[in-house]
């Protein structure tokens, strides 16, 4: 049975699963990203104008502090820091080649890049340190002249604006967004499934309606709804299912008239091989008296009465099979018994070798029994060479019968069609073509088989029929003509 995964169904829950994963992905990816860079701006941007704010604020004191190029003191960077620092921010001052540490933050914290061009203008950057995210702002400082003209007074300074707050925003976003996505993975789920089962129950009432129309039932048809590719489709095999069902029953038809013409012709020719058969022996003893020549025609004749009779037998006999007439009687009888009886009735005791166990015993039908063995030891004797054994042996679970003669053998290309009606191996021989057929028939509605097996030298030919038990577990059918055997 194939895996669910490999279905039609399965592949359809997947790739609306695959979809809806990758949409929810794709939403809530691009929503965070937003949602974080206008966060991180906001906060840069109100950090920048307070830190602009905070310098424009402080210029002019800091400016009246040193005039001309006095260098500023300690008291005033630190001041400068002070008015800097707030909300955990850590302010580091670089004045020529001085530094003004914060705590641990130093001017090694702050990127190569950033110092470079913090030397003209105001420049930002986000930088992952210290656990975390911060906005590192570098700018110099300027003092204004009197005359309202701003001056480079050659110190940078660079304030480091912790972001934990907002990645703590973030954060909470997070739990939100996959949570979300949860839920659209679950509702996609259900859209799927309703989705698949929607789509597939048209298909599975086609697989029932066509696994029904397989097993006999021709006269399936299913309700066509919808004007879709499904309904187009339904339409399509109920045209079909109907055609099929016009053209077996035509079939039938014809193969009914064909068995009714073979029994009916069958029966009609018992009547004169009746009276021919009556006067066999009364020409045979004539042919005794005749001149050669009359008395051969007269064997001939004999001969051919004798294959007519037989053929016509075996007709009838097919005919049973065919319309289901034919019944089995078991008995529980000697193997050996029925094996001699078979041999001395035809006159092959002489001919035959049999290797049967005495105490041998087995439920069959005597005389479709007798006729397995007549038709496979007949067949041995006419077509091989001596010895022609017959053996037989009980098995786990029923008999083994097996008939091997030594002769030349079957050629390998007619092995697979030897039991097919009115083949002759080689197409040689006297008889009908019937025989094995009929053997097998007979088996098989035993509840058994016929195998044949070339030897060297020779061939095997093995009959096994099932133990009652067997048989009443399983009963035997007739199968149907295999596809160009000839009908009956």
């Amino acid at each position: 049975m194939r895996r669910v995964y490999t279905g039609l169904r399965g592949r359809l829950v997947i790739a609306f699963t695959v979809i809806a994963v990758t949409a929810s992905a794709l939403v809530a990816g691009i929503g965070y990203e937003l949602v974080k860079n206008r966060v991180i701006e906001r906060a840069e941007e109100v950090a920048v104008a307070d830190v602009r704010e905070t310098l424009e604020g402080t210029r002019v004191p800091i400016g009246a502090l040193w005039p001309g190029d006095g260098p500023p003191t300690d008291l005033e960077i630190s001041a400068l820091q002070m008015s800097l620092r707030a909300q955990s921010r850590a302010v580091v001052v670089l004045y020529e080649d001085y530094l003004y540490p914060d705590g641990d933050f130093g001017i090694a914290d702050v990127p190569a890049d950033l110092r470079a061009r913090a030397a003209g203008r105001m420049v930002t950057k986000r930088q992952e340190m210290r656990g975390g995210m911060w906005l590192v702002i570098g700018t110099p400082v300027w003092r204004v002249e009197p005359i309202h003209i701003a001056q480079p007074t050659g110190m940078s300074v660079f304030v480091f604006v912790p972001l934990a707050e907002e990645e703590q925003l973030l954060g909470g976003m997070r739990r939100p967004l996959a949570t979300a996505g949860a839920i659209m993975l679950a509702i996609a789920l259900a859209v799927a499934l309703f989705s698949a089962q929607r789509v597939l129950l048209p298909v599975r009432r086609l697989g029932s309606a066509a696994r029904a129309l397989g097993a006999g039932h021709l006269d399936t048809r299913l309700p066509v709804r919808g004007q879709d590719e499904l309904a187009e489709l339904t339409a399509t095999f109920n045209d079909t299912a109907a055609a099929l069902e016009r053209s077996v029953s035509e079939l039938r038809a014809l193969e009914a008239m064909s068995r009714r013409f073979v029994a009916d012709v069958s029966h009609e020719l018992r009547t004169p091989l009746t009276a021919m058969t009556a006067v066999t022996d009364m020409l045979s003893e004539e042919a005794e008296r005749l001149p050669r020549e009359p008395a051969t025609a007269v064997r001939l004749v004999l001969r051919e009465i004798e294959r007519l009779r037989t053929l016509v037998e075996q007709l009838i006999e097919a005919s049973r099979f065919d319309s289901g007439t034919a019944v089995l009687n078991l008995e529980t009888v000697s193997v050996a018994d029925a094996v001699h009886d078979c041999l001395e009735i035809r006159g092959w005791s002489e001919q035959v070798e049999v290797e049967v166990p005495a105490g041998l015993s087995f439920s069959v039908d005597p005389p479709r029994f007798d006729v397995i063995l007549a038709n496979l030891v007949g067949n041995a004797l006419r077509h091989g060479e001596p010895p022609v054994v017959v053996t037989a042996r009980a098995t786990a679970h029923g008999l083994e019968v097996k008939v091997r003669d030594h002769g030349g053998g079957i050629p390998p290309a007619d092995l697979p069609h030897v039991f097919n009606r009115f083949y002759k191996a080689g197409r040689r021989g006297d008889g009908s073509g019937l025989g094995l057929s009929i053997a097998r028939s007979n088996a098989q509605l035993h509840g058994g088989t016929i195998s044949v097996r070339p030897q060297r030298p020779g061939t095997l030919f093995t009959v096994w029929l099932p133990s009652a038990q067997t048989s009443a577990r399983a009963p035997a059918r007739t199968p149907a003509r295999t596809p160009g055997q000839a009908p009956a």
